[in-house]
């Protein structure tokens, strides 16, 4: 659990995974580096998007004791104005518990540091952006909330 903003945690973890972990693989976008992007809390968890050479990830950590933790392998579902999103139980010795949902896993196509951070940043904000519909529009299934967040509906 933690009481306070766990950003500086997350980024001394994922850099530690980045040195040991990921280093020399072909899939690390060597311009970027590891960043904790706009935690804070909602509800029982610490939100925020995590920034790294492999991936952007949409984390939530516990801010309550009694935080639930799913089963291996077994999503957890939370709702946000975008959507439905599906998360995947995932611990670190130095960090615990937490959840993640990816949302980009390709990270060569960015450039910079400041064009990923700023692709991070406006993924948290989309989150909390209800889709704008037309009437002639129908509502698309809860499921398919992470999909329309990042615009793969078509």
């Amino acid at each position: 659990m933690f009481s306070e903003d766990p950003g500086a945690r997350i980024e001394e973890v994922f850099r530690r995974i980045q040195e040991e972990r990921m280093a020399g693989l072909p899939f690390i976008n060597p311009a970027l580096s590891v960043a904790a992007v706009g935690f804070a809390r909602h509800g029982a968890d610490w939100r925020g998007v995590l920034l790294t050479p492999w991936g952007i990830q949409l984390l939530l950590l516990p801010a309550v004791a009694d935080w639930p933790v799913p089963p291996l392998l077994t999503r957890a579902f939370r709702q946000y104005p975008a959507g439905t999103f599906a998360f995947l139980p995932n611990h670190e010795k130095e960090l615990g518990d937490y959840l993640a949902c990816p949302l980009i896993s390709d990270m060569h196509p960015f450039a910079d540091q400041q064009t990923a951070l700023a692709t991070a940043r406006a993924c948290l904000i989309a989150l909390d952006i209800p889709p704008v519909r037309s009437e002639a529009q129908p509502a698309a299934p809860a499921s398919d909330g992470r999909r329309r967040f990042l615009g793969l509906d078509g």
